[in-house]
């Protein structure tokens, strides 16, 4: 018997296995073709911050758009839209674009059921045309903590199979704030958008600007209260000093103290803070902004509090000091325990007036970039073009400073009324006195 080549008997074995394998594939009963794919799934952009986010909270719409085959019937639609979104049906639009370009518009017939967050489209005709099916939801509404938003879709055919559209991209939602999602809350209510068609209104006091400034501006005014908080207690001491120098007998100290108090009140802060900020970094001394505003503001004020505090000093009356050194008190005690207790007491509203005032300059930082109050609401003002901002820092401003101002004039009231008794109380025995000399 004679028997193949080696080669003829594997080329016979290969054609052997091909026919048995397309008789299995004759064999199976025939796949049904996908009858839709996802072309796109996007949000509309809506922040003014970024023209490509979408934002929670905030009108948006979803386009979704799907392929249609020719020939496969597609009798209804379900859209999925993610869970905590809300959305309006009144207006949806569904278009079929046919056409080797497909810029053929069909409209389409259909029947409009809800079910939750399920769009149920039920065609009047299942959609056999080739084709991509657009459908875009209006009035949608994100969830305000944002996150990545599934859609989802399943379509049933016109033999009852039910499929589901995959690979549908996720819509990324960038979150908001609170203060963001009242203000967009605030854009849709006619009361403010009767109230910002007055062009004054608008500029200066526009609601929605108002609500998001808010919160921004607040950080500023710690940043400021912070740098005041600081600067004045740290001037103190060395207003004492200079004080106590400049009424020093020995002139050295007296023309240091002057020439420093004179140099601080006679040049404007917005100057000094210049020379500090510019001047020392060309110098090689390299300062934070905040230390550095601090100390500047400590500088200055502590010059205005020396004449505060001389003033106050000189105000005590010479036999206070008397008595003190009679009673075996050395200079330094009698300062200390007799002098200062009633002078503090005496320039307590100065000391109040002068807070206000370093409060109120601590505005000038703005200039050299240090983020407080002031710094907060120019940055606001410039991205949204209203000065609103403005308005709402004065009433930061105006918080701290009333109240304070209202205390000075309490205490200045107390101090005259404590003056006054003191006088009446002496007056029975002027008179007794005057009496007396009369008489005799």
């Amino acid at each position: 018997m004679r028997t193949l080549p080696k080669r003829a008997a594997v080329a016979l074995s290969l054609a052997l296995a091909c026919l048995a394998s397309c008789c299995v594939w004759l064999a199976l009963p025939p796949q049904a073709a996908e009858a839709m794919q996802v072309v796109r799934c996007t949000g509309r952009p809506n922040s003014d911050d970024d023209p490509t986010a979408v934002q929670g909270a905030t009108q948006s719409r979803i386009t979704l758009e799907t392929t249609v085959d020719e020939g496969e019937g597609v009798d209804q639609l379900v859209v999925h839209v993610p869970d905590g979104t809300s959305f309006g049906t009144d207006d949806l639009n569904v278009t079929l674009l046919t056409g080797d370009d497909l810029m053929t518009r069909n409209e389409v017939s259909y029947d409009l059921s809800t079910d939750g967050q399920d769009i149920i489209f039920d065609f009047d005709a299942p959609l056999s045309q080739a084709g991509h099916l657009n459908i875009i939801i209006y009035d949608v509404y994100f969830p305000q903590e944002g996150g990545d938003m599934q859609v989802g879709a399943t379509y049933t055919l016109a033999d009852g199979s039910e499929h589901e559209i995959e690979g549908i991209p996720q819509i990324t939602v960038v979150g908001i704030t609170g203060p963001e999602a009242l203000s967009q809350w605030l854009e849709q209510q006619e009361w403010v958008q009767a109230w910002n068609s007055n062009t004054f209104l608008h500029l200066f006091l526009d609601p929605t600007v108002l609500v998001t400034s808010f919160p921004v501006v607040l950080n500023g005014f710690f940043m400021s209260v912070g740098v005041v908080a600081l600067a004045f207690p740290l001037g103190i001491p060395l207003a004492l000093v200079l004080a106590l120098m400049r009424l020093s007998k020995f002139f050295l100290w007296r023309g240091i103290a002057t020439t420093y108090v004179n140099l601080m009140r006679g040049t404007p802060l917005f100057l000094q803070i210049y020379v500090a900020f510019f001047g020392l970094p060309l110098a090689g001394i390299q300062i934070p902004n905040f230390p550095l505003g601090v100390i500047v503001l400590m500088l200055n004020s502590g010059a205005y509090m020396c004449e505060i505090f001389r003033a106050g000093i000189q105000s005590i009356n010479k036999g206070q000091t008397e008595a003190a050194r009679s009673l075996g008190m050395n200079g330094f005690q009698t300062m200390l325990f007799v002098i200062f207790p009633q002078m503090f007491r005496n320039v307590i509203p100065n000391l109040t007036n002068e807070f206000i005032t370093l409060y109120k300059d601590s505005s000038l930082l703005a200039a050299v970039g240090v983020m407080e109050l002031v710094m907060y609401a120019r940055t606001i003002v410039a991205s949204t073009g209203s000065i609103t901002p403005y308005i709402v820092a004065a009433l930061f401003y105006l918080v701290i400073t009333l109240p304070l101002s209202r205390i000075t004039r309490v205490l200045e009231d107390r101090l005259r009324g404590h003056r006054g008794s003191k006088r009446h109380a002496h007056a029975p025995e002027a008179a007794g006195a005057e009496k007396e000399v009369a008489a005799r």
